[in-house]
Order: C-alpha cells, then sequence, then structure tokens
C-alpha cells in the first residue's frame, strides 16, 4: 500500500499517453497549439507499460488514461489490454468523445469499464467556438455508443464559467433525468499560459448548486468510487450530478492520485511544481528496484494541498 506523509491512501494513476489533441479548447491551449514532444522523447507503450506495472505492484488499483486525446495515439487498445492483465480494480479513459462512436465496444472489450466525456455546452456553436472546431453531434454519439457498449459509469465534465455557459447547468443537469449519465460541474481552474478568463469568470459550486433548485430537491446520491465530486441526484432521475470544488473547497484531503506524463514526468500534484522523471531509466532499461525508488520519492513529494494558480503548464500536456 502506498501512503504518503499525510497519512493519504495513493492508489489511483492518471496516466497521459500523448499531449496531442484534436481540439484546442480555449481553457486549455492556445489557438496556435503547443510545441509537441517529439515521438522520441515521448514514452513507447512497453515503457509506459512497465512503470505501470511498478505502480502497480506498490498499491495502485486503479488507473485513468487521458492525454491531450488519448484516442489519436495509435496502439491504445493493445495498451489497455495489456494493462488488463495487472491486477487492476478499475481502467477508465478520459476523451473529448469526438472519436468515441467507432471504438467504444473496442474499449469496452479491451478493458475499458469508465468513460469521461468533456461537455462543457449543449449549443452546437458554442461547442465549436470553446474547441476551436469540434463537432456536438459526435459528442452525443459517443455518449450514446458508451451506455449502448455498457460502460459504466459515463460521466460527463463541464468546466462552469461566468458567460459562456453557466445559465446551461440546469441543462445539462436535466440530460440525467432520463439517461444514466453522471454529470460533474467543475470549477473553473486557472492553468496554464492560455487562460482568457479572468477572476470575474469564476462560478463557484455553490452558486451552481442554488441554480439546480429549478429542477427540483436534491438528495446524497450513493456512488462507487473515490473521486473529488460531491454526488446528488434529483428524486426520479436515472443520472446524478456531481461537483467538484477545486478553488472554493479544498479537496486535497482526499487525494489519492499520481499522474504520470507521456513524457516521463511523474507529478504528485497536478498544480505543483515537483516531478521525478522517470523518462531515461525507462529508456536505458533500467532495474525494477530503481523504478520502485522513483515511486516511493515521488510519493514522499506529495503536498498536503494544491496552490492553483502559480504554475503555467497546459492541461493538454498534464491530463486534466
Amino acid at each position: 500500500m502506498l501512503m504518503d506523509r499525510y497519512q493519504r491512501k495513493i492508489n489511483y494513476l492518471r496516466i497521459s499517453v500523448t499531449d496531442k489533441c484534436n481540439l484546442r479548447c480555449r481553457y486549455c491551449l492556445p489557438e496556435t497549439g503547443v510545441d509537441l514532444k517529439s515521438h522520441e522523447h515521448i514514452l513507447r507503450w512497453e515503457e509506459l507499460h512497465r512503470m505501470v506495472k511498478v505502480f502497480v505492484e506498490e498499491g495502485i488499483d486503479r488507473v485513468r488514461i487521458t492525454g491531450g486525446e488519448p484516442l489519436v495515439r495509435k496502439g491504445l487498445l493493445h495498451f489497455i489490454e495489456k494493462l488488463s492483465l495487472l491486477n487492476l480494480k478499475e481502467i477508465s479513459i478520459t476523451t473529448n468523445g469526438q472519436l468515441l462512436k467507432p471504438v467504444a465496444a473496442q474499449l469496452k472489450e479491451a478493458g475499458i469499464t469508465r468513460v469521461n466525456i468533456s461537455l462543457d455546452t449543449l449549443d452546437a456553436e458554442k461547442y465549436t467556438w470553446i474547441t476551436r472546431g469540434g463537432d456536438l453531434k459526435k459528442v452525443f454519439e459517443g455518449i450514446h455508443a458508451a451506455l449502448e457498449t455498457g460502460l459504466d459509469p459515463v460521466k460527463l465534465n463541464a468546466v462552469v464559467v461566468r458567460g459562456f455557459n453557466e445559465d446551461e447547468v440546469t441543462d445539462l443537469a436535466r440530460l440525467t433525468k432520463d439517461l444514466p449519465l453522471h454529470v460533474r460541474f467543475i470549477e473553473l481552474m486557472p492553468v496554464g499560459t492560455c487562460t482568457i478568463w479572468g477572476k470575474d469568470s469564476f462560478v463557484s459550486t455553490d452558486e451552481t448548486m442554488e441554480r439546480m433548485k429549478k429542477i427540483g430537491l436534491l438528495a446524497p446520491a450513493q456512488v462507487t468510487g473515490s473521486g473529488p465530486a460531491q454526488v446528488w441526484q434529483f428524486e426520479g432521475f436515472k443520472g446524478t450530478v456531481g461537483f467538484i470544488s477545486a478553488i472554493s473547497k479544498h479537496i486535497c484531503h482526499r487525494c489519492n492520485r499520481i499522474r504520470l506524463t507521456a513524457d516521463g514526468r511523474i507529478y504528485p500534484c497536478l498544480h505543483g511544481e515537483n516531478y521525478v522523471n522517470c523518462f531515461d531509466l525507462l529508456r536505458d532499461g533500467e532495474s525494477e528496484e530503481k523504478l520502485r525508488r522513483i515511486v516511493q520519492q515521488v510519493i514522499s513529494l506529495k503536498p498536503d494541498q494544491h496552490h492553483l494558480g502559480s504554475q503555467e503548464r497546459m492541461m493538454s500536456a498534464l491530463g486534466g
């Protein structure tokens, strides 16, 4: 079992398998994009698998695959199949949904059980604007394909931004009435050099929950998992709504995760400065013992809480 110095059990690894993405979301990437890592500076699938295997041996039992957009990297399905042979309780994936429909069944067959899909608006024009070219229709095709395939849960992530979509939160929540979806409202986080919204754009969880009164009363929902969201449900609705309050209410005391990037950096905190780089160790074929020491070093660096706003790293590289 992995325990940090604050007695938090660390059992969740997020893997950014690529920094490439087929969209340019305005809160994630600048319009011109970013300098992508060259192929030789990205961990090979076998190197990623080797590092994950060490993490699992040390106590990780949940893995989430992120990007960039993970579905753009060739070989992903085979990588997931290999992960499914490890002693993992859960393998999940986060995607923008543009490429999900044709591969949803293959993802489940390979070993994916849960999927998170980014969806900040139900307005097609606004969606194209915020993503710089995304197709809202493809997202919903992906959502329905995931549900039909039996992926469970299917979660929708919406970043709430004043002046953009705060008036849509009830419409997004109503998606849970007839479909077993889990819609999660996320507070805007000041990460990256491309932050186009100032402090006035921030919408707190309390304000978003207040808007939910237009729909009806919320009751705490019974959920499985150990995510950061407070989860609620409207009476008679099939799905749930969740609220992630990274800014207004520190959730760090429950943090159970670390992050591995495609170029071999291991971050104990998404928003912290510290990381350990395992790229050279993996590329040089160093021993399992050295890799285990890297894992222990990362855990020792995990802070008690984040200090959002102090760093300028792209969400596309970190994996959200």
